[in-house]
């Protein structure tokens, strides 16, 4: 039964964040950032819910292996995972809610570090952990080209 409350509490914080991101969001979403100039990779609204679903299904998943593994690497490997998730957070309130794109460039790009760190550090307690972290931070680093160019454009 642990193993399963220890589940829902990975998959219920990263239910918060995507909630908390989501509401930052709602601001512009439909004002300001459609207004913006976009490259021409730009991915078409729809896709971002679906895709940061299933990312942050992965993401929680992958929290919940290492969690269950435990070991003396777990409260570092944990803490990166807690900043990450943090700096995910702080990117939706920075672009979508203060609307300031270059600010939230900087924000993407200590996101993407620090998902790199955590996904090193849970590779070496668990190898699936770490590999489930790889999708996200391939987006994440798609986001933040996509981020330098709003902000080059605008």
């Amino acid at each position: 039964m642990r193993d399963y409350a220890g589940l829902a509490a990975f998959i219920a914080l990263n239910a918060a964040v995507s909630a908390l991101g989501g509401w930052a969001t709602a601001s512009s979403v439909g004002t300001w950032y459609p207004a913006l100039a976009k490259p021409a990779f730009n991915p078409p609204d729809w896709i971002f819910a679906p895709v940061w679903s299933a990312l942050y299904l992965m993401i929680a998943i992958a929290g919940w292996r290492v969690w269950r593994r435990g070991g003396p690497e777990l409260r570092g490997a944990l803490t990166v995972y807690a900043v990450q998730l943090a700096l995910n957070l702080s990117w939706s309130f920075v672009f979508f809610g203060a609307r300031e794109i270059g600010a939230a460039l900087a924000v993407i790009a200590a996101l993407l570090a620090a998902i790199l760190v955590n996904a090193f550090l849970f590779w070496r307690i668990e190898r699936a952990a770490g590999a489930l972290l790889a999708p996200y931070a391939a987006w994440v680093a798609f986001a933040m080209v996509l981020n330098a160019a709003l902000w080059r454009l605008n």
